[in-house]
């Protein structure tokens, strides 16, 4: 029966990080709602990474012709290609920095549904924001990829969406919708490959989570990614369609949900 229990809980912690990854409503968030109210086992930090990397590989199927035109062009020298490889690594500063400054006081907020169910409400706020606000049609510059990366930074904060902060603040710099869901996605793949090569190299403990078998980690990889590919086409669609900003009563519904039965 522990068997049965650990596997269904590894299943669903797949699904929902395909899900959450990408629509705006914080994966980190969810994953310490349904370990506390649904009272899922925590299978450790190896198991959040296989899953980010599941989502990681959406994102490359996704984007996959930019990837590779980015390739190309940094192999040939291009200089188009190597900035934007330049506004990628410069979002990603902000966060790196912060964690490290923080990573104590953050590491203790994952403890707390309270302060989960807060940072939906503020992510529902940001969000909503959006349906008000002139938006511009531009690409993406230094400045605006620093200013993404400061918002990016903040998601490290469970219930903080990542893509719902880097988009919405894409989007009141003024980039244009496709350009702002691409950079998004695009920006956190350093962070991710980093966080797996930490962990996988030995650097991050573990937390226990190497009992999980080789197959169940695969299995989960597997079906984060296939999720997580849906989930990315239909973000895109309800950008372009500019009902981005109706995530955000979710994340209000549920921040206030998880402050009544948390």
């Amino acid at each position: 029966m522990g068997r049965m229990r650990e596997l269904f809980d590894v299943l669903l912690l797949a699904v929902l990080q395909g899900i959450a990854e990408f629509l705006p409503i914080s994966s980190s968030g969810h994953l310490v709602l349904a370990q506390s109210l649904l009272k899922i086992n925590n299978p450790g930090v190896r198991l959040e990474v296989v899953l980010h990397l599941g989502t990681l590989a959406s994102i490359f199927i996704y984007y996959r012709a930019t990837v590779l035109k980015l390739i190309r062009g940094g192999l040939r020298g291009d200089r188009a290609s190597w900035l934007a490889a330049g506004h990628i690594a410069l979002s990603g500063m902000p966060a790196v920095f912060f964690y490290l400054l923080c990573h104590d006081k953050i590491d203790a907020f994952f403890e707390d549904s309270h302060a989960v169910g807060g940072f939906l409400i503020f992510t529902g706020a940001v969000l909503c924001a959006l349906r008000w606000m002139a938006c511009g049609e531009g690409g993406v510059t230094a400045a605006r990829a620093l200013l993404v990366g400061i918002a990016q930074a903040l998601a490290v904060l469970p219930g903080i969406s990542r893509s719902g902060m880097t988009i919405s603040a894409a989007r009141m710099a003024g980039i244009a919708p496709d350009k702002a869901a691409e950079f998004s996605f695009l920006m956190s793949t350093p962070l991710l490959i980093g966080a797996a090569l930490l962990d996988f190299t030995g650097i991050t403990p573990a937390s226990g989570a190497h009992a999980l078998p080789a197959w169940l980690l695969l299995a989960a990889a597997g079906i984060s990614a296939a999720v997580g590919l849906v989930s990315l086409a239909l973000l895109v669609r309800t950008l372009r369609g500019g009902r981005f900003w109706l995530f955000g009563l979710y994340c209000f519904l549920a921040g206030f949900a998880t402050l009544i039965l948390a």
